[in-house]
């Protein structure tokens, strides 16, 4: 299939700034990173996302590219287009996820192979009521915390050397020969599993791992107004760092119950509520439940099926801020399935009122044509 153009992917034109290159790919690599996104074939376009930054943003290979197109890399790579695998991400995925809702801290990274790197992000799902979500709780979860082994500070082992297989690289790069040219590949190299060095002893404490387990309970205060789908960061809770580099981060996802009154609609809610013919006809003054207690609401004679009426600040507040949404309480006239004597009575009573309104005429109208 062939290839998009590069700036086509970054939804740039070919006169953009490095800035403008540089915030097009931080703007995909935030929707189609495939740890985060939920966009069908997230992966693919997550990759081609990289590709076109790793060509564009480098000067040289940029005019490379503005001469001639793909094809001044596939003579390169034997046919296989840009190999970007060793190309340094980091600088835009630091703080790309780093607020406390809504994202990880630093996928994709991509450093020397054998230098201490940052742990991996985790992601816990985490179950709460509905009053809970609105007022915020506070909860205890225990888990299994990777360390970095004090023993070897993270390293692994004493007495370190370079290692024979990968020359201190970490990756190893094999040829592969098809009916369709040369592919290069490059994978984790198999002795060192990447650090790009050996030991003469592994460590005792962590058998080599350069990491230990320890099981511990952790505080967890859920902020008041989060939903299904926010996510909390626990700033180094997740997978220990690699080589002696610092502990990634743990993201809670809360995932509300419903509640049996209240339907939430981001940080407004809605009631609906049950009121007789009389009610609705005459009108009256109910007692309506809120979630911080029990209002009276002044329902007016004539009202309508589904009216809506707000109430003002009775909703959820905003996370981290003192705004509350709203409350919206919607009619629902109940019709009586069963009438005694007394009660048919006074409907056929009813039932004698003048139709001429102006709700009526119309229709009316077409009856007396028929």
């Amino acid at each position: 299939m062939e290839k998009r153009d590069y700036y086509e992917i970054l939804g740039v034109d070919k006169n953009a700034s490095d800035q403008d290159i540089k915030r097009a790919f931080r703007k995909l690599a935030k929707k189609y990173h495939p740890d985060v996104s939920k966009e069908p074939n997230a992966e693919e376009k997550f990759k081609e996302a990289q590709e076109a930054y790793a060509v564009l943003s480098d000067p040289q290979k940029r005019q490379q590219y503005d001469q001639y197109g793909h094809a001044a890399f596939d003579s390169m790579n034997g046919g296989a287009g840009f190999d970007f695998s060793d190309f340094d991400f980091s600088d835009i995925f630091d703080g790309l996820f780093g607020s406390s809702f809504g994202g990880f801290g630093s996928f994709g990274r991509r450093g020397n192979s054998n230098g201490s790197r940052r742990g991996a992000d985790k992601l816990m799902r985490m179950n709460i009521t509905f009053d809970e979500a609105v007022f915020g709780t506070t909860k205890t979860i225990n888990l299994d915390i990777d360390e970095k082994c004090s023993e070897c500070k993270g390293k692994g082992g004493k007495g370190e050397k370079t290692c024979p297989t990968c020359h201190g690289q970490g990756t190893v790069t094999q040829e592969q020969r098809t009916i369709l040219g040369a592919f290069m590949s490059r994978t984790t190299c198999p002795t060192c599993q990447g650090k790009g060095v050996t030991y003469e002893k592994s460590c005792s404490k962590c058998h080599g791992n350069g990491k230990v387990t320890k099981n511990t309970d952790v505080e967890v205060k859920v902020p008041a107004g989060v939903d299904s789908g926010s996510r909390l960061r626990l700033s180094g809770k997740g997978e220990a760092g690699y080589n002696g580099g610092p502990n990634g981060d743990l993201y809670l996802e809360f995932l509300v119950k419903d509640h049996s009154l209240f339907v939430r609609d981001d940080y407004d809610i809605y009631l609906e509520l049950p009121i007789t013919i009389t009610d609705a006809v005459l009108g009256c003054k109910k007692d309506v439940p809120t979630l911080y207690g029990n209002i009276k609401l002044n329902i007016p004679a004539g009202s309508q099926n589904g009216d809506k009426h707000r109430i003002k600040g009775k909703g959820i507040t905003h996370i981290n801020s003192s705004v509350k949404g709203n409350m919206y309480v919607i009619l629902n006239i109940v019709i009586p399935k069963k009438l005694d004597r007394k009660q048919k009575k006074y409907f056929d009573e009813l039932a004698k009122t003048n139709l001429e309104t102006n709700e009526f005429k119309e229709i009316n109208k077409y009856i007396k044509k028929g």
